[in-house]
């Protein structure tokens, strides 16, 4: 086999903001397959918040990326070749494998995608993976909406937020949803149906929280911490529910974050709150694509691929995540699709 693959080593473990000084792309020749082996190309590479967690140093829910290693992330590609009897060539795949052009597996870190071409392939990151999942399961699970309820949602125009605001609409909820620019409130309250937006930069989320939600938070779905959290916690209501996607703000801390100046509001309100990853519900991802699938089909559900070209490029694309310049679900194109 004579072609090169191109894949992103993981050389420094970052103390703040990663960076493409912590990587160096390195060119090696692919090998020959072995017995239950399969080869992918792959084809899309998403990036995460979570790609900062697994390039640090500390463990988080997985270990880390060692420096010296591929860098972590999850692709969907196609088999090339195949030498397992349960994977064949052509098959389109997704799995948590690596910032490269081709991977090698022996097939049990990946799955097969029912590909039909019905809708692109990206929208399986952009809503029928674990982007919508997390919104799905976040929301269903720990939330818990019922309808009449006022839901907030922060990071409302990234990829997991702005598909939690449309759900908690489909469950009648009245849905706030925080994000970074005038354009991206506009897209969620005009495009995907929220009731109303908050531009965190140019207002005052406490004050702007207390206008658009009168009647106080039942629900909070967060995936950033900070002080968006403790301007959350200021306005929750008896009961309210707030399920932790991530902590975005923090994740380039340097130092050790003070909690929340709020936090005894938990106990005064009786509220519940719940950290949680996607991976922990993976045995009912099935539940959860069903009625995402269903939603879509029904018109009840939109989303948003933001596209950077070049696997080359991933290291740099992936800090728009930090600096909040991305809308919906940001993936990297390493490769072309194939014709279905």
């Amino acid at each position: 086999m004579s072609q090169v693959n191109r894949r992103w080593l993981l050389v420094e473990h970052p103390v703040g903001r990663l960076d493409p000084s912590h990587f160096t792309l390195h060119e090696e020749k692919i090998r020959e397959l072995g017995e239950g082996e399969i080869l992918i190309r792959n084809i899309y590479l998403s990036l995460d918040p979570t790609n900062r967690l697994w390039a640090d140093a500390r463990e988080s829910y997985m270990p880390p990326v060692e420096t010296g290693e591929v860098m972590r992330g999850l692709i969907i590609g196609v088999v090339e070749e195949s030498r397992n009897p349960a994977i064949k060539e052509g098959d389109i795949v997704q799995g948590i494998l690596g910032w490269e052009e081709y991977v090698i597996s022996d097939g049990t870190n990946v799955s097969v995608i029912p590909y039909d071409g019905a809708v692109p392939l990206s929208a399986f990151f952009g809503l029928f993976s674990h982007t919508g999942l997390a919104a799905y399961f976040g929301l269903e699970d720990i939330g818990k909406p019922k309808e009449g309820e006022t839901l907030v949602v922060s990071a409302a125009a990234g990829a997991v937020g702005s598909v939690a605001g449309q759900i908690g609409k489909i469950k009648g909820c009245r849905v706030v949803g925080i994000a970074g620019t005038d354009e991206k409130c506009r897209w969620i309250r005009d495009d995907l149906g929220f009731d109303a937006s908050i531009n965190y930069k140019t207002e005052s989320v406490q004050d702007s929280l207390k206008e658009h939600c009168p009647d106080g938070i039942d629900i909070y779905f967060d995936a950033v911490g900070g002080k968006i959290l403790d301007a959350v916690l200021a306005q929750i209501n008896f009961k309210a529910r707030i399920a932790i996607c991530g902590m975005i703000s923090q994740y380039n801390s340097s130092e050790p974050v003070p909690g929340p100046y709020n936090f005894i509001n938990i106990l005064y309100k009786s509220a519940r709150v719940e950290g949680f990853i996607v991976l922990n519900y993976a045995e009912r991802f099935g539940e959860g694509i069903n009625d995402l699938v269903r939603w879509y089909s029904e018109g009840k559900l939109k989303y948003h691929i933001d596209i950077v070209d070049g696997l080359e490029n991933a290291p740099t694309a992936l800090n728009k995540l930090f600096k909040g310049t991305n809308t919906g679900k940001l993936i990297v194109k390493v490769s072309e699709e194939p014709s279905i």
